[in-house]
């Protein structure tokens, strides 16, 4: 395992994710990949955004951000989404006929140690997890695979101490554990930040992150 490289105090990586609404379809050609891409390298230009790592699969997008500042995260994402919004309904003539995503982005704070290393290495094998390509390399749409599209389509990556050096990507390719994927779709699903339990107690305590309440009417205490 890549030994990671650690971040100023106070700051934070977030994976960021969503979906097409009813997880439908976003991506279906070539075209619409590239236009993703775009949208990307546009916002990054637009609202400067440290990128650690991404992938972009038929029907959600995978990114791993380091924002520098307050509020850098949530202008940077909302430029990223209506420009790609527009973009998508143009181009099928849609526009004003419904919603593209499932609602807002998650975003999940990771410690910066090897659970960052085990969320990109998560997010860089969807597509050989998914069995659409051999070697995490071979998937265009990713900060594995970017490397074979033109540079005005390629994401400016940040470099970060123990990601994407060398035997990065055979390690990627190599298959998670069963309790490593769980732990990373654990957190997604509850927005909770994915960290060691030290660590976490005390990212909770920063954010005022507490832990949501089981679904249903919480019952009524009897006098």
């Amino acid at each position: 395992m890549p030994r990671v490289g650690r971040i100023a105090p106070g700051g934070f990586v977030y994976h960021v994710l969503n979906r097409g609404v009813g997880k439908m379809t976003l991506f279906r050609s070539r075209k619409d990949f590239e236009a993703f891409q775009r949208c990307l390298v546009d916002t990054q230009k637009q609202t400067p955004m440290r990128v650690l790592g991404f992938c972009v699969m038929s029907n959600h997008w995978h990114l791993l951000l380091w924002p520098e500042r307050d509020g850098d995260l949530a202008r940077f994402m909302m430029r990223l989404t209506i420009r790609h919004v527009r973009r998508w309904l143009e181009y099928r003539e849609q526009v004003g006929t419904g919603h593209v995503y499932q609602g807002r982005y998650k975003s999940v704070v990771i410690q910066d140690d090897a659970h960052l290393a085990t969320v990109c290495r998560y997010v860089e094998r969807n597509p050989v997890r998914a069995g659409m390509a051999r070697s995490c390399r071979d998937w265009t749409w990713s900060s594995a695979g970017q490397d074979e599209l033109p540079p005005e389509l390629r994401v400016s990556l940040t470099e970060f101490a123990g990601l994407h050096g060398k035997g990065w990507k055979e390690w990627v390719d190599h298959p998670q554990t069963a309790a490593e994927e769980q732990a990373v779709r654990d957190c997604i699903k509850r927005n909770r930040p994915f960290g060691s339990e030290k660590w976490l107690e005390t990212t909770k305590r920063t954010l005022g992150w507490r832990e949501p309440l089981p679904p249903g009417r919480p019952r009524t205490k009897r006098r």
